[in-house]
């Protein structure tokens, strides 16, 4: 909640990306959901939310996986794509290809 309150980490378009450094992270960990029913965020309405812990000396690696998401999410479709999952397996294997795909680029 400290991490929210410097600035929001709302994308818009129902996405958002609580993101913090965390002293005893040993590895970043992360973690992608889609809520059936969305919730306010920031005032907005978000129904994916991708959080993200990063060990507190881990800065480059920080910015690099955000950097990452922000071309995944940047992309129109591949929320909607992501939207239209229908379990767990899948919301993971589309996930998965779009990163590819932003990695790609």
């Amino acid at each position: 909640m400290a991490r929210e309150k410097l600035g929001s980490t709302s994308l818009g378009d129902g996405i958002a990306i609580p993101h913090c450094r965390y002293p005893n992270c040993q590895k970043p960990v992360a973690s992608l959901l889609y809520l059936s029913d969305p919730i306010s965020f920031d005032d907005q309405n978000v129904d994916l939310i991708f959080v993200l812990v990063v060990p507190e000396q881990e800065t480059r690696l920080h910015l690099d996986l955000l950097a990452i998401l922000a071309r995944v999410f940047d992309r129109q479709p591949n929320a909607q794509d992501l939207r239209k999952t229908r379990n767990d397996r899948e919301l993971y294997e589309v996930f998965q290809r779009q990163v590819a795909e932003a990695l790609a680029e």
